[in-house]
């Protein structure tokens, strides 16, 4: 069988999410006593890890010269897990300088995440209540992580790595057994 591009990226993503499982957290906020909430806290560590490893390797791999970034790959996943009912993920911005419009934070929520954030935190959590069901929104750090970032973001050239320069903000549904 002969391996194409998209078959080694499905089988590399298929061990990432083994070896993925196998590493410890860092950064989440828990300890609470609601075994539901902390289950919703374990699955957003596991999609936050998914989505920011996938978009590593996707532009290490694949993105070459001025092609459209790997978030572009990124927020189309992110838009059909919501069209599908899974999760909400949205990348905003920390830097006062959005690419996007739609990357500016919107509510109390991300905009106190993008403070703690900025102060260090690598995550932020809370639980909602929106028509009389319970949401976990998660706000998570984006750093620069390699140098590649600069090719399609040239205005974080001076940015050291490792500082945030946005938040990925998730909202997944507590589901109580």
């Amino acid at each position: 069988m002969k391996l194409t591009r998209a078959r080694c990226f499905v089988l590399g993503m298929l061990g990432l999410l083994a070896g993925l499982a196998l590493l410890p957290t860092q950064g989440f906020t828990g300890g609470g006593g609601d075994e539901a909430v902390e289950r919703t806290r374990k699955q957003t560590r596991m999609l936050d890890d998914l989505y920011k490893t996938a978009i590593v390797l996707i532009t290490e791999h694949y993105v070459k010269g001025d092609e459209p970034s790997a978030a572009v790959a990124g927020k189309l996943l992110w838009k059909e897990m919501k069209a599908k009912g899974h999760h909400e993920v949205r990348l905003i911005d920390a830097t006062g300088s959005p690419i996007e419009a739609s990357n500016v934070a919107v509510d109390d929520f991300e905009k106190g995440a993008l403070r703690e954030i900025l102060a260090g935190k690598a995550s932020v959590d809370r639980v909602i209540e929106k028509d009389g069901k319970r949401f976990l929104r998660t706000a998570t750090i984006v750093p620069v992580v390699m140098t590649k970032c600069v090719s399609c973001h040239p205005h974080y050239a001076k940015v050291p790595k490792s500082q945030a320069i946005g938040a990925l903000v998730y909202t997944l549904p507590v589901e109580d057994r």
